[in-house]
């Protein structure tokens, strides 16, 4: 089963077994010849900035950097999801990114992106959660045995698919958000006289 998947995760976060990670890798596969990811804008297991979610306007996806794939690979494909909810909503859907060492900078459309939970390509905005909890985004690399033949805008189904049995490697980061609070932060001293 994935009960390796909690290893790999913050404490924070629930192993989800609805996240791709679960359905295509296996615990051998995570980091396979160093295969990592990584983010400039937040450590493993850290708080998402606003910028990159819907409590900002012109947020944009967050900056994303990984190292070299096992030389077999032939494409990365990134997933990102929620694991915080029961069907582990689906926020990116990125492929046909060349299988070396490489990045995405903040904000920048990948050259190939689907459809998220939401109908569209581009970044899911987290938002808020009307609970207040907080939730796991986790962002997932997959290096493939071979290129994926899909045009942009494909589904989650149609890219999981394509995916079945070509994984070799995968590496995984986690973010957390909380949302900011709603109460400003004011001096009782200096609210306006009435």
């Amino acid at each position: 089963m994935t009960e390796w998947l909690s290893t790999l995760l913050p404490d924070t976060c629930p192993a989800n077994a609805e996240l791709a990670i679960a359905r295509f890798a296996t615990r051998e596969a995570i980091g396979r010849n160093g295969f990592s990811l990584s983010s400039p804008a937040f450590p493993q297991g850290g708080e998402l900035d606003p910028c990159f979610t819907a409590d900002e306007e012109d947020a944009v996806a967050p900056p994303m950097e990984w190292t070299a794939p096992p030389k077999m690979a032939e494409e990365l494909v990134l997933v990102v999801q929620d694991a915080s909810v029961p069907d582990a909503t689906c926020h990116w859907l990125v492929w046909g990114l060349p299988a070396q060492h490489g990045k995405l900078l903040e904000g920048e459309v990948p050259p190939r992106t689907g459809k998220n939970d939401q109908g569209n390509s581009e970044w899911l905005l987290p938002r808020v959660d009307p609970e207040g909890k907080p939730h796991c985004f986790v962002f997932q690399l997959f290096a493939l045995d071979l290129p994926i033949a899909l045009m942009p805008g494909a589904g989650k189904a149609e890219l999981f698919a394509a995916m079945e049995g070509h994984v070799i490697a995968a590496s995984v980061l986690a973010a957390t958000y909380s949302g900011e609070d709603d109460d400003d932060f004011l001096d009782p001293e200096d609210e306006p006289e009435a």
